[in-house]
């Protein structure tokens, strides 16, 4: 069956080096939704005279956000319509929270539930502060309105309920506190591909 997982969770969680991890290992087409959307933010920011390297403020929410998420999930769903596995990374905030929205993104294709093995794998800290940490280590532009104005991003990086009607097995709260070793990538893997952990 084909297989569908979604690597969320808040900046700094290291959401995207676990899904590269596996994705090498195992083979597997990554799409993270900042590097698909990255071209048209900066260009669109540009335009309307913002610091094209804005990831986070409600001016860029408000032209870019929903761009990003359909750009990313057109190219997620053109490969699992041509029975290609794919990863798919990024915070879904909004998606999450909405019950019916994977099944909407099928049936799309005309696919189901019954018969692409949709995976989440939550990504979380333990606190904010290792989040901070993590953000001011990767030393990204794309970062900096995060880090300026912390208090307030700082709530978004709480531990969210998956809304959508998938069984529990098919998600997994993963604590990456610690960073990835081997045993947390053979969790992972357990996960994704025997149904697991």
């Amino acid at each position: 069956m084909r297989k569908l997982v979604f690597f969320v969770g808040g900046a700094g969680s290291g959401k995207t080096t676990l899904a590269k991890t596996l994705a090498k290992e195992k083979g597997v087409a990554i799409l993270d939704m900042d590097t698909l959307l990255r071209p048209a933010a900066v260009a669109l920011m540009t335009q309307a005279g913002l610091d094209p390297n804005d990831r986070d403020s409600s001016a860029y929410k408000t032209l870019c956000r929903d761009l990003g998420y359909r750009i990313t999930m057109d190219a997620a769903l053109e490969n699992i319509a041509n029975d290609v596995d794919v990863f798919v990374i990024g915070p879904f905030t909004k998606e999450t929270e909405t019950p019916r929205w994977i099944e909407q993104e099928l049936s799309t294709i005309g696919a189901t539930l019954f018969d692409v093995d949709v995976k989440v794998v939550f990504v979380y800290l333990r606190d904010a502060k290792l989040h901070y940490d993590r953000i001011v280590q990767r030393g990204s532009a794309l970062d900096q309105y995060k880090l300026d104005n912390w208090s307030e991003f700082s709530r978004s990086l709480v531990r969210r309920e998956l809304k959508w009607r998938l069984p529990a097995s098919s998600v997994l709260y993963f604590d990456n506190s610690k960073g990835l070793d081997g045993q947390s990538l053979a969790e992972l893997e357990r996960f994704v591909y025997d149904g697991s952990v």
